[in-house]
């Protein structure tokens, strides 16, 4: 008897559904697994992923060289200065050109957590105005963004900020991608970067 409850425990188990792990994108130390692209400024300082506007206050992006298509993503980012930044999700990069779609970061009243498409059509979604007050400006702020075929879900603090539905983003293939805004004065911190692949 005990043979047989144990080989249907064995079965349950190599049925029951996968459980995918979450991995950490950035380790706290270096900039192991990502590619900076342009020369604005990506540094690791106090465990924590910087970024910084350089002085040709161009575009940048730091971008993971694998790449992603289903997942979640968590993160935590801390504005300085202007703030304006995001996180590109199935996205390429040639010199400082970028194909994909942005989850926003800005300061307060531009958008976080809505989804751009750089050189495409422009803002696909913004929140709703009332959910500009979720962004606490000045203190680390918690994003999720959970991507599933032509599916994308953004949150800010525990709230759901937008979700589109787009073909264009269902075919998109390509990296997780921090960027830093063109103009200059900016800097970003990010910390404990996640991931759960779907």
């Amino acid at each position: 008897m005990k043979k047989v409850s144990m080989i249907l425990l064995l079965i349950c188990v190599g049925i029951g559904p996968a459980v995918s792990a979450q991995t950490n994108l950035f380790n706290g130390k270096d900039l192991s697994g990502w590619k900076a692209y342009g020369t604005e400024k990506w540094y690791v300082e106090d465990g924590l992923l910087v970024c910084e506007s350089g002085p040709d206050q161009e575009y940048g992006y730091l971008a993971t060289e694998k790449h992603y298509k289903n997942f979640e993503l968590n993160l935590e980012f801390l504005q300085e200065a202007d703030g304006n930044s995001g996180v590109f999700i199935r996205s390429t990069i040639e010199g400082v050109k970028v194909s994909g779609w942005q989850v926003e970061v800005a300061p307060k009243g531009l958008h976080t957590g809505g989804v751009y498409e750089s050189y495409g059509r422009g803002w696909l979604i913004k929140p709703e105005a009332a959910k500009e007050e979720v962004l606490k400006e000045g203190e680390w702020n918690k994003m999720k963004i959970v991507v599933n075929g032509d599916t994308l879900t953004s949150y800010l603090n525990g709230v759901e900020m937008v979700t589109i539905t787009d073909d264009k983003i269902g075919a998109g293939e390509g990296s997780i991608a921090l960027q830093i805004h063109s103009g200059g004065g900016i800097k970003v911190k990010w910390k404990n970067i996640e991931i759960k692949e779907l």
